[in-house]
């Protein structure tokens, strides 16, 4: 089985658990979180994928991470997955379950990295205006990203919306 197969089988069954127990689109949001803060801290990855690290160790990083803090669903599903050995398949196997819940809802997922955090206000308005762009209704993910400098970056499937201070000031160089 090619690894992108055993991704989307992972991510269908996930999908479908989170889905039976009428939880999806809370477990979809906390675990594309749980993937970004995985994708973020080395010290986290290297916890969970760690093979000298004994397989239960891991899954109680996880419980300790999101215990309380997580529905237990997701707590649960993060746990199977590392547990399994696939904690290095995470971030992909989460992406795509974000992305079929989106699909099931005939929505885009459009990820905005910001430097700070949106108030409710202010998502609102940018996921009018990234429907409006795209003519399709988003799943909005903020992601703060503190490496951004001023605006955001959003993403809505292959398109990129550089909105960053940085890019505006680059475009001003190549023009003078």
């Amino acid at each position: 089985m090619t690894t992108d197969a055993r991704i989307d089988g992972y991510a269908r069954g996930l999908f479908e658990i989170a889905r039976a127990e009428g939880t999806l689109d809370e477990v979809e949001d906390e675990l594309f979180r749980f993937a970004r803060s995985y994708e973020s801290s080395d010290q986290l990855r290297s916890a969970l994928t760690d093979e000298l690290v004994p397989v239960e160790r891991r899954q109680a990083i996880v419980e300790e991470l999101l215990g309380g803090k997580a529905t237990q669903t997701t707590a649960q599903l993060v746990s199977m997955v590392v547990g399994s050995g696939r904690g290095r398949d995470l971030p992909a196997i989460i992406d795509r379950l974000v992305a079929r819940a989106a699909e099931s809802k005939d929505e885009a997922v459009a990820e905005v990295r910001s430097a700070v955090a949106l108030t409710d206000d202010q998502q609102d308005r940018l996921k009018a205006a990234l429907a409006n762009a795209t003519g399709r209704s988003v799943n909005l993910k903020v992601v703060v990203d503190p490496t951004v400098l001023g605006g955001l970056v959003a993403t809505v499937g292959d398109t990129v919306i550089d909105g960053t201070v940085r890019t505006r000031l680059d475009q001003l160089k190549s023009r003078l």
